[in-house]
């Protein structure tokens, strides 16, 4: 048979991650044993580090400070190679606080963390890509901006490191290159979007404020449990009658906290909701819609003014929709269907997740940007579980374990011809 003479090009490029991978698995499952929750990535990030210096980058660490004012463990690498653009590739760090149930010879020996999200798994393929493309130099011109970007779980860390000045420092790229896994595509390929991936997110918090009192004369108060327990049934009319079925919409309301005692009523009920849209328009109606719903709620009830609920949207934990620049994805996605083959190049799903990648765009997205899925699963329990219907272990559950080895070997590939793509 003969081969296509794209494909013929990339052959070297497959056979580099195949050598390097006993030694990225046992990174991979290093990373694996020893997670660490957002802003604790102390020693993910130092790790990181050697590495790259290993491979010739010149390394900066502790990029990025937090609104407290908290140190990052943000990595930036720089490796220079004559004239080009700067091209950035970035990985994600951190683990999750949960416990980790898969059995795995390498499960997580960090009590209460796990990478459920598989930024492990992102970190051995960054790192295959960048030991790959400094082993061949002549094929590339330009400049690689390998980021380690800490607290990705709490959509903060890459605002933590452009506020430490991360472009005015190192320099701003002409384009940023991300992946992140999926149990939705089999081990061996990836997935492609153009345009919204992820969707933008809001974390709004909300107190509902009463006037508490002697559960037995609930008659005297002004009762936030009951408003509150309102407040949430109310919230569900935001999605279901209050935005277009079209724009596809999220309002969850994931934490509530209130009261002591079953004989006391409290004088306030804490609520913390996340929103997500695709649409800055939609996300802006959904906000506007939990502030008027929620003072709806307490003017019904006959609360007083000064005891009028209380609604901040937290913009330290807020995104904006990551967003795969149309041209540069289907630039990409040319370049992977000759490196990969174009069977194990689909085309990829928005989901409403969320991300900061995004940010690395800046706003108004000045910079090209694009993630990619990387598939993650056993193809053969993928198979199984479309004809059975019965869904995979997902990203966040104690259960998800990713077939490492062709998922690290295709994420090196991926992120090296697509770099390969870009700076030429």
């Amino acid at each position: 048979m003969r081969l296509p003479v794209l494909l013929l090009t990339f052959l070297p490029l497959l056979a580099a991650p195949a050598d390097d991978l006993p030694a990225l698995l046992a990174i991979y499952k290093n990373l694996h044993a020893h997670p660490e929750i957002s802003m604790h990535e102390e020693h993910t990030s130092a790790l990181l580090a050697e590495e790259l210096r290993k491979a010739g980058y010149t390394v900066t660490e502790h990029i990025g400070h937090y609104p407290d004012g908290s140190p990052a463990f943000g990595v930036v690498a720089i490796l220079k190679n004559g004239a080009g653009p700067t091209v950035l590739v970035r990985t994600d760090m951190d683990a999750l606080p949960v416990e980790e149930k898969t059995g795995l010879p390498y499960a997580s020996t960090t009590v209460g963390a796990m990478h459920a999200c598989g930024h492990d798994l992102h970190m051995a393929s960054f790192l295959g890509a960048a030991r790959t493309l400094a082993g061949m130099r002549d094929r590339w011109h330009g400049t690689l901006m390998f980021i380690g970007q800490p607290s990705e779980e709490r959509v903060n860390g890459a605002r933590a490191m452009l506020a430490d000045r991360l472009y005015e420092r190192f320099g701003r790229p002409a384009y940023c290159i991300a992946q992140h896994d999926t149990p939705e595509i089999a081990a061996g390929q990836v997935g492609v979007v153009a345009g919204p991936m992820l969707s933008g997110a809001s974390t709004v918090d909300v107190t509902i404020r009463g006037v508490g009192g002697h559960g037995a004369r609930p008659e005297t108060t002004k009762d936030p449990v009951v408003m509150a327990a309102e407040f949430v049934l109310a919230l569900q009319t935001i999605v279901s009658r209050q935005t277009a079925p079209q724009d596809p919409a999220v309002v969850t309301v994931g934490s509530i906290h209130g009261g002591t005692r079953p004989n006391i009523i409290p004088d306030e009920v804490k609520l913390q909701i996340s929103t997500r849209a695709f649409s800055e328009d939609v996300r802006r109606n959904i906000l506007a819609s939990i502030e008027r719903t929620a003072r709806g709620v307490a003017l019904a009830a006959g609360v007083p003014e000064d005891r009028a609920p209380i609604v901040q949207v937290n913009e330290s934990e807020s995104v904006p929709v990551t967003y795969n620049d149309p041209a540069l994805a289907g630039r990409l996605k040319t370049a992977l269907s000759a490196a990969l083959g174009s069977q194990n190049v689909l085309d990829g799903k928005s989901t409403m997740v969320s991300e900061d990648f995004g940010l690395f765009g800046l706003e108004g997205r000045q910079i090209p940007c694009v993630m990619l899925w990387l598939g993650a699963a056993d193809p053969d329990k993928l198979k199984e579980s479309l004809r059975t219907g019965h869904g995979l272990p997902s990203l966040h559950s104690s259960l998800f374990a990713p077939l490492p080895e062709p998922a690290i070997r295709t994420g090196v590939a991926a992120l090296t011809s697509a770099v390969l793509e870009l700076a030429p």
